[in-house]
């Protein structure tokens, strides 16, 4: 009878030990930011959006987040809305959000200019370049009820009163829906600093400033429009980039509108400084399984989006570049 019983009780022992040992290799796993290695989908990433509910971040963030789960690279990815001051609100949280490796932020253009403009003390330096995701033409938009049918109509009135025509774009000062505009006058042949620009946090805020005609046009990603086009709320009078877009066929490029502009933005993904080398591979790792999926291609040509994916390093020298070129520009129109 005893040794049954010891026996018995050296296995209960052994399966105590074996479990104590798996409990401890799973929390090894979460604590270094590497859950889901291998075949598994990762777990417990946050991704945040510096701008409001609507915006083509917000749109581009929560695509990213569904693709990952429905092709089995991450589950539960969580997507929630920072608001405030073009990006920079986000931007100052992420940077306090030292070593987060399970955190990263929704960006782009936008918020490499307010960061200028804003005087932020946060900057993108501080931040872990993860990956370029997209790039995107913008477009001038108009209400289904506008007096302006074409590009030339408006540019027309515009010419003739700039400060009566008010632009609306979805970022604040040196973002891309203010450079847009800036760089649209320009050639033109306004004068930049006559432009009545007014800026909205966002194209959730945008759009209802377009459908009520708060703003004469709207200068904006085109993919923030397609439901609404759609739907024939609003107008797409040109789209900036180089050739036609098939997602809003009917709309003319500036160029084959005789404006000699072409204009492209671009969204990216960038976590906290300070994250380790494992957790930053990660994110970097589910990107990249995720930007190889049938379901991310079916997203780019559904949403017009230009492939332009780019991670780590490489993407770390582009912003780099980005950020250089834009505190130039803003330097010159004394916003910087």
């Amino acid at each position: 009878m005893r040794t049954r019983r010891a026996a018995l009780l050296g296995a209960l022992a052994t399966v105590s030990m074996l479990a104590a040992s798996a409990c401890g290799a799973t929390a090894d796993k979460e604590n270094s930011g590497s859950a889901g290695a291998g075949d598994k989908p990762v777990t417990g990433l946050r991704l945040m959006v510096p701008n409001t509910p609507g915006s083509g971040y917000d749109t581009t963030a929560r695509t990213v987040a569904q693709v990952m789960q429905d092709s089995k690279v991450a589950s539960g990815v969580q997507v929630y809305n920072l608001p405030g001051a073009g990006g920079t609100v986000g931007l100052q949280r992420l940077v306090n959000e030292e070593g987060n490796g399970k955190l990263a932020m929704q960006m782009g253009l936008g918020v490499v200019g307010a960061a200028y403009t804003s005087k932020s003390s946060a900057t993108l330096t501080d931040t872990t370049p993860i990956a370029k995701l997209i790039e995107e033409a913008g477009a001038i938009v108009v209400s289904k009820d506008s007096p302006y049918k074409t590009i030339d109509d408006l540019v027309t009135a515009w010419k003739k009163d700039p400060k009566k025509v008010a632009v609306g774009g979805g970022s604040s000062p040196g973002g891309p829906d203010h450079l847009l505009p800036m760089q649209l006058a320009k050639a033109v042949g306004i004068e930049p600093k006559q432009v009545n620009y007014v800026g909205y946090d966002g194209g959730g805020e945008l759009l209802p400033a377009i459908l009520g005609n708060k703003v004469a046009f709207g200068a904006s990603g085109f993919g923030e429009f397609l439901d609404q086009i759609e739907a024939g709320q609003v107008r797409i009078l040109a789209v900036t980039s180089e050739k036609p877009i098939d997602a809003v066929k009917d709309a003319p490029t500036l160029k084959d509108s005789g404006i000699d502009l072409v204009f492209t933005n671009w969204r990216g993904i960038v976590a906290p400084p300070r994250i380790t080398d494992e957790q930053k591979q990660t994110w970097i790792d589910s990107l990249t399984k995720m930007h190889e999926s049938k379901q991310w291609k079916a997203e780019l040509a559904k949403r017009g989006w230009t492939d332009a994916f780019v991670t780590g390093d490489e993407f770390g020298t582009y912003l780099k570049n980005q950020d250089e070129s834009v505190a130039s520009l803003l330097t010159e129109l004394g916003l910087a």
